[in-house]
């Protein structure tokens, strides 16, 4: 795979990069990637293909609603491996499980998407209205997005993983999402990680607060 360069999608990072709202900041990035396979991509897509076919092989869940039977679909196959290879270039030291990733991808619409995006971007939304002329956020990142991959030949997925497996999880993360628009016609994906971030976790006042608070607790149990 290959990062692409788009200067619709320069303008909306650069926005995004370090909103700062007071006790919280806002962050989101854009990334673009072709998906033809390098050399190493291949090796890493034959090593995911063969970790989902050998779970499959173990597994004895036939019901065509599990998250499972999606996996006998070749072509859901290659989406996820796509998806994970996109991961995989954008944190190259991080292990992407296929056989746990696929649980945590939820396939989306741009409604579903503009809904979440309406109601957490609501603030970085009335700051970009406050700078730039042209348009809303989201009507910006709309046309940024179509010129790159076509929304209406667009398959969303949403990517929201547990804890532990969350290499985009931040110190202060109030709340996180991770969209991915993939266009199989173009072979082209772009990621949108877009997250909410405390300024007081960040500054130490919270853990401050904290350990005033513990050292409270040890002089309470003291005879002074």
């Amino acid at each position: 795979m290959k990062y692409l360069e788009y200067t619709p999608l320069d303008r909306i990072n650069d926005f995004l990069s370090n909103l700062n709202l007071g006790e919280r900041t806002i962050e989101g990035c854009l990334e673009a990637y072709s998906c033809k396979h390098t050399a190493t991509d291949k090796k890493l897509s034959l090593s995911l293909e063969n970790e989902i076919l050998d779970h499959l092989g173990k597994s004895s869940d036939t019901d065509s609603s599990s998250p499972v039977e999606y996996l006998f679909s070749r072509s859901s196959r290659k989406t996820l491996i796509f998806l994970l290879l996109t991961l995989h270039h954008m944190y190259p030291d991080y292990d992407f499980s296929a056989v746990r990733a696929h649980e945590f991808f939820t396939e989306e619409s741009w409604d579903s998407f503009k809904q979440i995006f309406d109601v957490y971007m609501f603030e970085a939304s009335k700051e970009w209205l406050e700078e730039n002329e042209g348009g809303a956020l989201l009507e910006t990142l709309y046309k940024a997005l179509d010129e790159v991959v076509n929304l209406a030949e667009c398959e969303v997925y949403s990517y929201n993983p547990e804890a532990e497996a969350d290499p985009f999880l931040e110190k202060g993360a109030i709340w996180s999402y991770h969209f991915f628009f993939y266009n199989r016609k173009l072979k082209r994906v772009v990621s949108f990680h877009f997250s909410c971030l405390s300024n007081l976790v960040n500054d130490g006042f919270l853990d401050d607060e904290s350990s005033q608070e513990e050292d409270g607790e040890i002089f309470d149990d003291m005879d002074i």
